[in-house]
């Protein structure tokens, strides 16, 4: 009994080899095939190809990048959240002024992260209203509301800058300075 025990698992890992072997025959090849015929690399899932703000022209965040991206802008959303939650500002019972200017200075910070053809970009607003709904409870619609009404507030505009100068400077430091963090934009413009 022992021994046709043995011999199953041994036939069962078997096939399993055979199948990574396969599997890494077929990855390579498709690689191959995306290096010799000059093919683009795919894009994130989702509603990402759309038009800039400023240009009207379509803009695509390519897989890679997309990926870094909402890498970068998850980490630093979470830092931001907890040093918020540190120093007692809670964002997913804050008021809704305040997830609002999350939103403005997350948008912020990811147009500072992005490259130059996806700031400003539809694409990119998406993505941070789905990274502040998540992080703040926030609905998508109205953080992209906050996104393109950023001009028409003084206080979003302050958050939306205080959120460009802490991303740069968490992008060369590993820390985003007091002064232009998501707490201090949010507390020096909002009565809490």
């Amino acid at each position: 009994m022992v021994n046709g025990l043995v011999t199953v698992t041994e036939l069962g890992l078997l096939a399993l080899v055979g199948i990574l072997a396969i599997r890494m025959v077929a990855l390579s090849r498709g690689e191959a095939l995306q290096l010799a015929g000059g093919i683009a690399e795919p894009e994130i899932p989702g509603p990402v190809a759309r038009r800039t703000a400023r240009t009207g022209k379509r803009v695509k965040i390519a897989s890679a990048h997309g990926t870094e991206l909402r890498t970068q802008l998850h980490i630093l959303a979470g830092l931001q959240e907890r040093d918020c939650r540190d120093k007692g500002l809670l964002l997913a019972e804050a008021p809704e002024a305040v997830r609002l200017y999350a939103a403005a200075w997350l948008y912020g910070a990811g147009c500072a992260l992005s490259r130059q053809p996806v700031r400003h970009s539809d694409a990119l607003a998406g993505m941070v209203a789905r990274i502040v709904s998540r992080k703040t409870g926030i609905r998508q619609p109205e953080a992209l509301q906050a996104i393109s009404t950023l001009t028409s507030s003084s206080v979003l505009l302050a958050c939306y800058r205080a959120g460009l100068e802490g991303a740069e400077h968490w992008q060369q430091h590993q820390y985003v300075p007091a002064h232009s963090s998501l707490y201090d934009a949010a507390t020096s413009n909002a009565f809490i």
